[in-house]
Order: structure tokens, then sequence, then C-alpha cells
């Protein structure tokens, strides 16, 4: 099965050179993306392919129910490398309905170190239980859930230090907050984004 990938790989590289002869050496020159993408792992949601983008037009970090987890220096570190070095325009929090994250934080079952990461889901699930638990449907009140820590984790992103600094300096970066969705393929924009000065 692995050398499948690299057989599949090797036609996908030859089909671009075919196309465009120059490609790989364009896409080796520069990386100057205008979007940073925090979204999730999930394997159904992978941010070039749904935004119709190339390689080198959107940075890329993935987690378990997307999450800009305080404790997490690997996304912190992207997120900076983001802002300060490529200087990127916008910064997209994309979650997606059905996330298997949220459930699992919902689920109430033992999920071992998973547990302690998606902890934060759980304390929006409570914060906001006034509103979650009136919805009958359980699938609606989980993609409820997704929306609402999109929205959280936007916030998260707002008051890193690394972002408040970029506005500070006049980068005028702003964080969107989108969901996707696996069963029509659409992003929808949850209007929940920030934006620092021009």
């Amino acid at each position: 099965m692995l050398k499948d990938l690299f057989a599949r790989n090797l036609e996908w590289a030859r089909a671009h050179v075919a196309a465009d002869p120059e490609y790989f050496r364009r896409l080796a020159a520069q990386q100057a993306p205008e979007y940073l993408w925090i979204g999730c792992a999930d394997s159904r949601v992978p941010a070039n392919v749904i935004t119709g983008l190339d390689p080198g037009e959107v940075f890329v970090h993935r987690n378990v129910a997307n999450l800009v987890h305080p404790a997490d220096m690997n996304c912190l570190a992207v997120l900076q490398f983001a802002v300060e070095v490529l200087k990127v325009r916008h910064i997209i929090v994309c979650g997606h309905y059905g996330c298997g994250g949220v459930h699992a934080a919902m689920s109430g079952e033992g999920n071992g170190l998973l547990d302690h990461w998606l902890e934060p889901i759980r304390e929006l699930a409570r914060q906001h239980d006034g509103s979650l638990a009136p919805i009958q449907d359980q699938g609606v009140r989980l993609n409820r859930l997704c929306e609402l820590n999109v929205a959280a984790q936007v916030r998260r992103g707002a008051e890193t230090p690394i972002v408040r600094q970029a506005w500070a300096r006049g980068h005028g970066v702003a964080i969107h907050g989108w969901v996707y969705g696996i069963n029509d393929g659409l992003l929808r924009d949850l209007e929940c984004g920030v934006g620092g000065a021009s």
C-alpha cells in the first residue's frame, strides 16, 4: 500500500510538470501565503483541497478539534512563524460539522491523553449548557458545539501575545471563524472573526 502512495506521487508530479513545466521551480522559489489555516486533523478536511488553493498558498496547522490550546507549543510556533515571518493577512480557524474530537469530548468515555487535550471543549459545553441542553437532536447539538468551539478558538487566537503584538505593530492580520460541512463540501463563515489595525 505504501508503494502505491509513491506511485501516486510520481503521477501527480508528472501531471503538474506536463501542465506547467515551471510549476515546481516557482513553488520552490518562495513561500508567501496570505492565509494561516488552523483546522482539524480529520482526514476529510484538507485545507488546500476544500479551498481550491495550490500548495504554497496556505500555511497549515491541524490538530484534533482545531484547538488553539495554550499548552500547544506547536500551534503557537506555527502562529508566530505565520504572523511574524510569513506576514499572513488572514488566520482561518476552521472546524467541521460532525467533529470526532468534539464528540469524544462530550461522550463521557475515557479517552486517555485525549481527555486532557479536549478539556477546553468540555468547559465550553458547561459554559453553554443553557443553550445546548434544550437541543433534543444529538447531532444538531454536537454541530452547535462545533460552531461554539470555532468561535472560542478565534478568541483564543486573538488573545495570544503573538497576535496582540502584531496588531500593536500595525500588522492588520484578521482572524476568521469558519465551519466546513463534510456532507455538502461547503464552508460557512460563522461571522465571529476579529481584525486588527490596517
